[in-house]
C-alpha cells in the first residue's frame, strides 16, 4: 500500500514538471515547435579575462604615459667636400695669390632622429647611427623645450648610444619586459618620422629574435608591422601599457618608406648596454681572441668529424686569451660552460655575454679527441668608429 502511494506521488510530480517545462518553452522559446534548430551554449556569469592589448578601443592612456619621454634629435655635421684639383698649400700659388687662394670647400649636413629619456637625470637612449659623426646635437622635448646634448658613449656593435641633457623636471619612460613579448602583442611606435613632429603608429609584434639581418654585430630584433619611417630611428616601441619594450632601429624597404617590416632593439639588450655606457663609457664584452667560422657539413667531412656541430677555430691571435689557454687553429669548440655551440654566432654571443675576466670551460675537439680547456676571457676591443 505504501509503495503504491509512493509511485502515485512520483507520477504526479513528473507530470507537473513536464507541464511546467512545456509552459516555459511556450513562453520563452516559441520557435521550438516551428522546425528551426535550437542553438545551445553556455555563458559564464562573468566574462573571461582578456588582455588590454586585445580589448582596448583606444591606446591614448599608453601614449599619454610614454610620449613625454620621447624626444626629437637634430644633428649637424660639417662635411669636407672634395679637394680642388690644385694643392691649396702650394708655395708657388701662395706667392702669386697670397691669402686669396680658396680653402677646401665644406658644407653642413643636417639629419634627424628620435630618442627616449630613460631617467630624471637626463640620460637619453637612441641609435648610434642617429648621432654618429655629429658635431652638434640638439634635443627637442615633447613639452616644447630644447637643449644641447652631449654624447656619454656609443656602442656601434649594437647600434646604441647614450646622450645627456641638462634640464629640470625631465620626464622619463617606464621600462617593460621585452623578453615576455609574444607574437601578436600590440605595440606602438613613437618617434619623429620625416621631421613632421612626434607621431604614433600602431601594430603588433610580428616576430621576435630576428638576427642575421646585417644591421649590426649583435642582433636580436623585435619585428613589428607598426609603421616606422626615416626619423623614427632611436624612438620608442612601447606596449599597450605605455612601457618601453624596444628602440626602433631599422626598416626593411625597397622604396625607403614603411612596408610593414620594422625592427627594434629589445629593451632587455638596450638596458644592459646603456648601464655599461653610463658607468664605464663603453659596452664591456668578453673576448676570446680567436677567429672562428661555422662548421658546415663540407668542413666537417674534410676534418673527418661528421655529425659534429660547433665553431671551427680558423685563427688565434697571439697573446690573446685563446692563445694563452692553448687553443689552436683547427680546433672545434663544441661546448662552453656546458652549453652546446652550433656555430660562430652562438660562440660569440655566449663569450660576449660574460664580463672580461670570467673563466670559461671549453670543450674542444682536436684531432678526433675531446679536450677540456679553461680560459680567462679578456675585453672585446672597441670597434673603430667613422669620423
Amino acid at each position: 500500500m505504501r509503495l503504491r502511494k509512493l509511485f502515485s506521488f512520483a507520477a504526479e510530480a513528473i507530470t507537473a514538471g513536464l507541464a511546467f517545462a512545456f509552459v516555459l518553452i511556450l513562453l520563452f522559446r516559441p520557435d521550438f515547435f516551428d522546425g528551426r534548430p535550437v542553438v545551445a551554449f553556455l555563458e559564464a556569469d562573468t566574462p573571461a579575462p582578456v588582455s588590454n592589448e586585445s580589448s582596448a578601443t583606444s591606446y591614448a592612456p599608453a601614449v599619454e604615459k610614454a610620449a613625454p619621454a620621447v624626444v626629437n634629435i637634430y644633428t649637424r655635421k660639417v662635411v669636407q667636400d672634395q679637394r680642388p684639383p690644385f694643392a691649396i698649400d702650394d708655395p708657388l700659388l701662395r706667392r702669386f695669390f697670397g691669402d686669396q687662394i680658396p680653402q677646401q670647400p665644406q658644407h653642413q649636413e643636417n639629419s634627424l632622429g628620435s630618442g627616449v629619456i630613460v631617467n630624471a637625470q637626463g640620460y637619453i637612449l637612441t641609435n648610434n647611427h642617429v648621432i654618429q659623426g655629429a658635431d652638434e646635437i640638439e634635443v627637442a622635448l615633447h613639452d616644447g623645450r630644447s637643449a644641447a646634448a652631449t654624447v656619454v658613449g656609443t656602442d656601434p656593435e649594437s647600434d646604441l648610444a647614450v646622450l645627456k641633457i641638462e634640464l629640470a623636471e625631465i620626464p622619463s619612460i617606464i621600462f617593460g619586459q621585452s623578453e615576455k613579448l609574444q607574437v601578436g602583442d600590440v605595440v606602438l611606435a613613437i618617434g619623429n618620422p620625416f621631421g613632421v613632429g612626434q607621431t604614433v603608429t600602431s601594430g603588433i609584434v610580428s616576430a621576435t629574435g630576428r638576427s642575421r639581418l646585417g644591421l649590426s654585430t649583435f642582433e636580436n630584433f623585435i619585428q613589428t608591422d607598426a609603421a616606422i619611417n626615416p626619423g623614427n630611428s632611436g624612438g620608442a616601441l612601447v606596449n599597450a601599457y605605455g612601457q618601453l619594450v624596444g628602440i626602433n632601429t631599422a626598416i626593411f624597404s625597397r622604396t625607403g618608406g614603411s612596408q610593414g617590416i620594422g625592427f627594434a632593439i629589445p629593451v632587455s639588450l638596450a638596458k644592459g648596454v646603456m648601464k655599461e655606457i653610463i658607468e664605464y663609457g663603453r659596452a664591456l664584452r668578453g673576448w676570446l681572441g680567436v677567429e672562428v667560422q661555422d662548421l658546415n657539413p663540407a668542413l666537417a667531412e674534410s676534418f673527418g668529424i661528421a655529425n659534429v656541430s660547433g665553431a671551427l677555430v680558423a685563427g688565434v691571435q697571439v697573446g690573446g686569451p685563446g692563445d694563452n689557454s692553448g687553443l689552436r687553429p683547427g680546433d672545434v669548440i663544441t661546448e662552453v660552460n656546458g652549453n652546446a655551440i652550433n656555430g660562430n654566432r652562438a660562440l660569440m654571443n655566449i663569450v660576449t655575454s660574460n664580463a672580461p675576466g670570467t673563466k670559461l670551460q671549453l670543450k674542444v675537439l682536436r684531432e678526433g679527441r675531446t679536450n677540456n680547456i679553461e680560459t680567462v676571457i679578456g675585453e672585446r676591443p672597441q670597434p673603430q668608429t667613422e669620423q
